[in-house]
Order: C-alpha cells, then structure tokens, then sequence
C-alpha cells in the first residue's frame, strides 16, 4: 500500500458512527495496521491482539473432549475467531456481533482475516446482541434459536472493554451473577466461560464469577507497546459451569 492512511469505510450504526481505518507507522512498523473506531474512541488494532488470541487459547485449553461447539461474542478484527479455527477440536463457531456493518467488512474480505473465516465452514456470523442472546430462555431463545435447548463447549467473550468499562450501559446488568447464571444455561456441564479485559484482576468481577462458575482464574496476557516503549497487559478471566 502506497497510502500511509486510509479510512476504509464509516457507516452508522446503533451505537455510533463506526469507522474501518487502514495505515502505516514506518517508524514503527512496515505492515499494514488495521484501526476501529466507534465515534471518536478506539475500538480495537491489529497491533494490539495477543490477548485476543489468547483468549481462545485460554479458554479453549481448559475445554474437554472433541467436537466442539464455541461461540465467540464480538467480532472485531476476527483475531479471537480465528485463533479458535486453529484448534482442530473446534467443530463449530458461531460468531455473535451486533454491529452490522463490522459483519459485512469480514464478508467483503475488506479486513485481513475475512478470507480465513469465510473460507472455513465452521464459522457462522450471526447478527445479534451478545447480551440479549445470552439471557434468553435457551429452550426458545438463546444463541442458536432454531436448534431449542442447545448447549455449548465454551463461550469466549471479547465487547467491553472491561467489566466497569462498557461500550454500552445496556450491557452492565450482564457482569451479575444472576445474568452470568441465565448465560450459563446455555453450555454444557463442565463447559467454560472466558472473557478479555483491558484493565488488571477486578476482585468483585471474580466474587461474582465464584458465585457462578468453579475454577475462577484470571490470566495476565503482557505485550510490548510500541507506543509507550514499554510492557502492557490485558487479561482473560476463565470460568468453569459446574459438572
């Protein structure tokens, strides 16, 4: 790419404008670097995504048997969704995004992972609110509707940017224990829970996730910033359903 920036697409959304930017940081970095913003607040970069993979593997890791059934919430830039392709246990992913438009970039192939997740027959998008999906009665609702009373290996989990820190304030009555509890109809016994974070150990998101799940822990994921010249962090809480 000749360009050194380059706004892909904007188009509205329920939330907000959503724009798709392209550029390079020659003093940083020669690859193309891949931005969303959602008004004026940075969603996600492909600069940043060890801990978006890392959630899948996190969280996959601690998933039992073969022939699983995972389901991602959030999009983005695909880096979570993918890096649950590359496990060969997975046999299905649906992958929950609400915004539209952050759908239609991965099937024009206008991001760089579109082409692996639209080549890979197990993926499935479904336009739909995380949240929304993941309280409702699974026996007429839930995140597959038209299979009734399914449940899942894992559900990976990557929207806000933290428990505290929403893109949304629809979405703060998820992080209870009452909502995590309806959540949790929808997986398997033994099935595993796993959520990105972009700040350190909330304790009294892990009292609340204790009150639900068994096997509570919360993975500190370190990467170099090119930015700050130095060390940062993102985490992966996991989480356990009974057995």
């Amino acid at each position: 790419m000749g360009l050194l920036f380059e706004q892909i697409d904007s188009q509205p959304s329920v939330i907000g404008e959503i724009t798709l930017r392209r550029r390079r940081i020659p003093a940083i970095d020669d690859r193309d670097i891949y931005e969303v913003k959602l008004g004026e607040e940075f969603l996600m970069s492909s600069m940043f995504v060890d801990a978006e993979v890392a959630l899948s593997d996190i969280g996959l890791g601690e998933t039992e048997g073969d022939d699983l059934s995972v389901v991602v919430g959030g999009l983005g830039l695909g880096y979570t969704a993918v890096a649950a392709l590359r496990h060969e246990r997975v046999a299905e992913l649906l992958v929950v995004e609400y915004l539209e438009p952050v759908i239609s970039w991965h099937q024009q192939e206008l991001v760089p992972l579109g082409k692996d997740l639209n080549a890979d027959p197990r993926n499935r998008y479904v336009h739909g609110s995380f949240f929304d999906l993941a309280v409702a009665d699974p026996e007429v609702g839930g995140f597959e509707p038209e299979n009734p009373g399914k449940q899942f290996d894992a559900i990976l989990l990557d929207i806000d940017h933290s428990p505290r820190a929403l893109l949304h304030d629809s979405s703060a009555s998820f992080y209870t224990a009452n909502n995590l509890r309806l959540m949790a109809r929808q997986l398997k016994p033994r099935g595993v829970f796993a959520m990105w974070s972009n700040e350190g150990e909330d304790d009294e998101f892990m009292a609340v996730l204790n009150e639900v799940f068994t096997d509570v822990a919360c993975h500190v994921v370190s990467f170099f910033n090119p930015f700050q010249n130095r060390e940062s962090f993102n985490t992966v809480y996991v989480a356990r359903k009974p057995g």
